[in-house]
């Protein structure tokens, strides 16, 4: 077979595997129709507001657009480029609640983001700083993406010629927004916002007058007075869904993602790009996340869960696992679907090492890490590493690298990073969600029994029993005693031996922590001890 042969069935594999960034990077395909634009390249964008700092959310847009992306390469050997845009040159709307300066902030309210001093003193603007966090933010988890700011494109002269096709289409980009404006709002609407030459300040003022031949307007300023001004050269910018649309067009955007609280938005810039006589890009909805209570997450409201606190408690792989499923489906983002997620993670990549074919394009690690996931086998769930955590109670990890040893032979922190990696943030997540929320109860009498039954069972094992032996002797134990059920029977373990309704496999539990300690354990349960101590 030649490489070309083998590389065609290699995009057959991953067409036939169903994972949706091979399904979006078909579309892209269809659209193209053989034939590469005619820029040379495929444009992805990803779009960032720098009013704030980057968040949960900007990670999950870029990670998704950079599955797709990828998706593409595979498929496609047409170059390709991912745009990371911020809308600097918008003016500050309100002052955020997490930076210093509140006042000075304050005074500066509706300049460009560019414009406003940095409230953290280390940069040329707050749209500086906000820039560079976003860009630090990118580097770290490793995208590969090029920065674009809205204040060069605007001052460069690079927007000139969709800002005159936007003033010559000024009717017919009317003739779009108005509808979608409440009455108020379309009185004074105008898709130029002019920079005031006295204040600087972006103004969201009645437009008087459009001249496409001179390329100018005449707007009322702030205090009254008739002032023209060119559209151009960073004298203006535009409203924020003609924005979009220009943005488009000048740039020539394939493929951008956007939340559903955008849908009508999307609908809108797609009629202006197309009124500018330029296709819109291909577009992929994606389900908001919601908190705790099932509410729709807000920068403002502070509910949800922020990067950095995902991962003092679980790996960027597994926040990226959790962005890759099901972007269509609305998904809680709160600190309790952290190991689920890690547990996904790691059962995906254990999967990984078995399958060919379709099955490994349409495993999620394989996009999680760019084709190329690690090798590294894991023996214990993050799960069950927080339970050794509870009984052992330690925080030493040399301590608990001696459970896992013992356990898994040969393991090591040099021969399991993955593993070695996930210890820190077990003890963090037990630390700080388990621990406060563990209940013991004392045994019931028939629970008594069957606990002096399984810790004399688990005497009568070698020391080595695996977890596989170990829980065929729990079920013995549980079936001899008359509880409703099994369940009810490991339930009774989890909240007498664990303070906890829900627990692990309990054998790969008791052969992880040891027989020996197991049994102690069990009877501690049975001499009344205080089993959080």
């Amino acid at each position: 077979m030649t490489t070309t042969d083998s590389a065609a069935e290699a995009r057959e594999l991953a067409l036939a595997s169903n994972a949706w960034p091979f399904q979006e990077a078909q579309r892209i395909l269809d659209r193209l129709a053989g034939k590469p634009p005619a820029k040379g390249y495929v444009l992805f964008e990803t779009g960032y507001g720098p009013s704030g700092l980057p968040h949960i959310g900007t990670f999950g847009e870029v990670a998704r657009t950079s599955m797709v992306r990828r998706a593409l390469q595979m498929l496609s050997d047409v170059p390709t480029r991912l745009f990371a845009f911020s809308d600097d040159m918008d003016g500050l709307r309100k002052v955020p609640d997490n930076v210093p300066q509140q006042e000075m902030l304050k005074q500066h309210l509706n300049l460009p983001l560019t414009r406003v001093p940095d409230p953290f003193g280390k940069f040329e603007s707050f749209g500086h700083h906000n820039n560079a966090m976003l860009r630090r933010f990118l580097d770290s988890f490793g995208f590969e993406y090029e920065f674009q700011s809205a204040t060069d494109w605007y001052t460069s002269g690079r927007f000139d010629g969709v800002l005159r096709q936007v003033l010559e289409n000024y009717d017919a980009i009317m003739a779009i927004m108005l509808p979608s404006l409440r009455a108020d709002r379309a009185a004074t609407y105008s898709p130029f916002l002019p920079l005031s030459l006295k204040t600087g300040r972006v103004l969201q003022v009645p437009v008087l007058e459009h001249n496409a031949k001179a390329g100018a307007i005449v707007y009322q300023d702030e205090d009254g007075a008739k002032v023209e001004t060119l559209v151009t050269g960073g004298k203006c910018k535009l409203q924020w869904k003609v924005d979009w649309a220009a943005r488009w067009v000048a740039l020539g955007v394939d493929y951008e993602m956007s939340g559903k609280d955008l849908i009508d938005s999307v609908k809108l810039s797609s009629r202006i790009a197309e009124a500018l006589g330029t296709q819109p890009p291909i577009n992929l909805t994606y389900e908001l996340f919601l908190d705790d209570k099932g509410q729709k997450i807000s920068k403002s409201k502070g509910n949800g869960l922020t990067i950095d606190e995902w991962l003092g408690y679980a790996s960027p792989e597994s926040l990226a696992l959790y962005m890759y499923q099901k972007p269509k489906q609305a998904k809680r983002l709160y600190f309790d679907v952290i190991p689920r997620a890690v547990d996904d993670y790691l059962t995906f990549l254990e999967k990984f090492s078995t399958q060919e074919g379709r099955e490994r394009y349409g495993n999620p690690v394989w996009h999680v890490h760019r084709g190329r996931p690690p090798e590294e086998q894991v023996p214990l769930t993050f799960g069950l590493l927080m339970n050794l955590v509870g009984v052992a109670n330690t925080e030493d990890r040399n301590v608990l690298w001696g459970f896992i040893s013992r356990y898994a032979p040969g393991a090591s922190p040099a021969r399991n990073p993955l593993l070695d990696a996930m210890v820190p943030y077990a003890l963090a997540y037990y630390r700080d969600f388990v621990k406060p929320t563990k209940k013991y109860r004392a045994a019931t009498e028939m629970e008594r029994e069957a606990l002096t039954a399984l810790a004399a069972a688990l005497r009568a094992l070698p020391a080595d029993a695996d977890g596989e032996t170990v829980q065929n002797v729990v079920y013995e134990i549980g079936k001899k005693y008359p509880f409703a059920s099994l369940r009810d029977w490991f339930k009774s373990l989890y909240e007498v031996l664990l303070g906890q309704e829900q627990g692990p496999r309990m054998g790969t539990f008791f052969a992880l922590y040891g027989l020996g300690n197991s049994i102690a354990l069990i009877e501690k349960a049975l001499n009344g001890a205080d089993m959080a101590a």
